[in-house]
């Protein structure tokens, strides 16, 4: 098979880590291309070639950039593994001379802003946590949680704070906290628009990242009738994923959507949902995407070490070609 060449984006987080992981585990002729906004980060030594990359809001320095090493490197594919990235690559993606895992600009967009996507699903009556912007919040919610609207993680989260009506409405959103289990269902939407499968686990984070979590279908039932709705009115192309609460009266509430592959996606390949396969067989092969086989299971997430010895330069450490070890 002939050798095909991915760029893999932001590869300093988990998230790019897991699909380098996973392109490596299907055993194709892949060279991996990474970036990233930091010159040295724990997925260096995961890459076959590295490439710094500005911020990708800071949109033009980072698309000329991309269509630069797009160019250098003759890229076949690109799977980004950020928000922001996912819709600047969206946005440009007719500018780019290969394929780009990402849905159209709209869909992007919708989901990329959480207020916009609680306004778009609201319009077709599609379940969502409740939300306001800070000015129009006048405490109707007994538990409320106050988070950015195109946040990161866990970041800049407050769960009722005091004073809200001082945070930017462009900036800020206000939704209704509510209580229970919090799962996470990630999803591949082929692209005939059918929903290919899914797999939910039951979760427990830390600093917004999965540490432990479970794999369960106590929720199939609905989650496939609330994804099947959300994808006959969203143009989601490939992977994406939908967090939600699970009350204790067994109601589920999401309360966001992220049109990407998700952090998740090296645990739940081993469980039967291989998410990234399924990318590379439609957008990189033009094969339909193998079946989800879901298998029952638990996992952790452990610390580990990239130990790089007879070097003190972290610019030496670019890529795979570093000797290195793990510890």
């Amino acid at each position: 098979m002939d050798e095909k060449r991915i760029i893999v984006t932001g590869i300093g987080g988990n998230v790019g880590q897991g699909i380098i992981r996973n392109i490596n585990a299907t055993n194709y002729n892949i060279k991996i291309i990474g970036t990233n906004i930091e010159n040295f980060s724990a997925g260096n030594h995961l890459c076959d070639v590295f490439y710094k990359v500005p911020f990708a809001y800071n949109e033009e320095d980072y698309i000329e950039e991309i269509k630069a090493i797009v160019d250098k490197e003759q890229i076949d594919l690109i799977i980004p593994s950020t928000d922001f990235e996912v819709y600047y690559l969206s946005k440009y993606q007719d500018e780019i001379s290969c394929e780009i895992a990402v849905s159209e600009i709209n869909t992007a967009e919708n989901y990329l802003d959480k207020y916009k996507t609680f306004l778009y699903l609201k319009k077709y009556n599609i379940p969502f946590a409740s939300s306001f912007l800070p000015s129009q919040y006048n405490n109707e919610y007994s538990n409320f949680i106050l988070k950015p609207r195109q946040g990161r993680g866990s970041r800049g989260i407050q769960i009722n704070p005091k004073e809200y009506k001082m945070f930017l409405d462009n900036e800020y959103m206000i939704q209704e906290l509510h209580k229970g289990v919090e799962i996470t269902t990630a999803f591949y939407v082929n692209k005939s628009q059918e929903l290919h499968g899914f797999i939910t686990f039951e979760r427990i984070l830390e600093n917004g990242t999965t540490t432990r979590c479970k794999v369960v279908s106590t929720y199939d039932l609905e989650l496939k009738k609330i994804l099947s709705d959300i994808i006959s009115v969203s143009n989601i192309k490939g992977s994406a994923n939908l967090q939600a609460i699970v009350t204790k009266s067994g109601k589920i509430v999401p309360f966001e959507i992220n049109c990407r592959i998700s952090g998740t996606n090296s645990i739940r390949s081993n469980f039967g949902f291989k998410d990234v396969t399924y990318t590379l067989q439609e957008w990189l092969y033009k094969q339909i995407p193998s079946q989800p086989k879901i298998e029952y299971g638990i996992a952790t997430r452990v610390l580990m070490d990239v130990i790089y010895k007879n070097t003190n330069d972290f610019i030496e450490a670019k890529d795979k070609s570093a000797t290195y070890y793990i510890y």
